[in-house]
């Protein structure tokens, strides 16, 4: 167990919770984990509902590494039995629980969200299909410090350290929760062979108010996001995807991009498609992919080969990525492989 004294360890944690508050936590596979992207993207899928489990594990080496991990669910919702509403709009609902652990640990944080969703078809010609999805949700965050990993000055006692004594920094424990708005809308755009999403979204309208000590300063800033995809099948064998996006949370801001080859073993009515392709995160990391696809289940890997500063540390920082999706009854009548769909 390592010791820090009272003095240090504030510090530190000032620091981690100060850039954790400029910043969401975030995925390099961020297109594994569109409800963290846009509220509009619930059930915006081709099945009648997608659970979603993401496993971040940052930074491993040279740092404290950061954990993260997501579980997800959407659904659509009374579809086709809406009275006066037309056959081929629907409602959608979906939650997500999201933990985020800092410092070893030390730093916890953990979040849950519901997001309710609309979607209405535009335009249908022989040709493409058109929709506009809008999206609102709310999200309740709780953040704190776990005492038992840490050992304080105060609590030794000149052979070794009692944790029922006081740690002497009671104002670490004034952190309280909080519920944040969020909303976003999407267009999609889809014929036979291609399928296109553009979509903006902002995460913490109301900007509540986060922070250890009793300052009515330090809030959560607004979470802006712009994304887009897009899917073509190139033969009966083969679908291209590319896809990327842009966030900015106050001085914090980063675009990903990349794309994908998938290839199905047999054709494009088997049951199995891999994917490999690679992306790459400003000025951080290059990503590779790897994904494989069984009927209805969805597993991807990552790795960040990291492109920042760190990358020259003695101990070479390690960040992979985990993600399991698995969906409903896919469409009758075909669909277009997209990752988050």
């Amino acid at each position: 167990m390592k010791t820090l004294n009272s003095y240090s360890i504030l510090i530190a944690l000032m620091i981690t919770v100060h850039v954790a508050k400029a910043q969401d936590p975030n995925f390099s596979q961020f297109f594994s984990s569109p409800l963290n992207i846009n509220p509009a993207l619930t059930a915006n899928i081709n099945a009648d509902w997608r659970l979603i489990s993401n496993l971040r594990d940052q930074w491993i080496g040279p740092a404290s590494p950061y954990i993260t991990g997501t579980l997800s669910f959407d659904t659509k919702l009374i579809q086709n039995r809406m009275e006066n509403v037309p056959e081929d709009n629907y409602m959608g609902i979906g939650g997500m629980l999201m933990f985020d652990h800092s410092m070893n640990g030390v730093v916890k944080c953990s979040y849950g969200s519901l997001n309710l969703s609309y979607s209405i078809k535009l335009t249908e010609t022989d040709y493409y299909t058109e929709r506009l999805g809008i999206g609102f949700g709310t999200t309740y965050c709780n953040r704190r410090i776990d005492f038992s990993r840490i050992d304080f000055e105060h609590q030794f006692t000149g052979v070794g350290f009692n944790r029922n004594l006081p740690t002497g920094e009671s104002g670490m424990n004034n952190m309280k929760s909080y519920f944040s708005t969020n909303a976003g809308i999407v267009y999609t755009a889809t014929t036979e062979r291609t399928n296109f999403d553009l979509g903006v979204a902002a995460f913490h309208f109301n900007k509540p108010r986060q922070t250890f000590l009793k300052d009515e300063n330090q809030f959560v800033p607004i979470r802006a996001v712009v994304h887009a995809n897009f899917e073509s099948i190139i033969n009966d064998q083969v679908v291209f995807n590319t896809n990327g996006v842009y966030q900015f949370q106050k001085k914090a801001q980063y675009f990903s991009i990349g794309g994908a080859l998938g290839y199905y073993l047999g054709s494009n009515e088997a049951e199995t498609l891999v994917t490999g392709g690679v992306w790459y995160w400003s000025k951080n990391a290059i990503v590779p992919y790897i994904g494989i696809s069984y009927q209805s289940f969805q597993v991807g890997f990552s790795y960040d080969f990291t492109i920042s500063k760190l990358s020259q540390a003695e101990r070479k920082p390690n960040t992979w990525e985990l993600s399991m999706i698995l969906r409903g009854d896919r469409k009758a009548n075909g669909y277009i492989p997209c990752p988050w769909k």
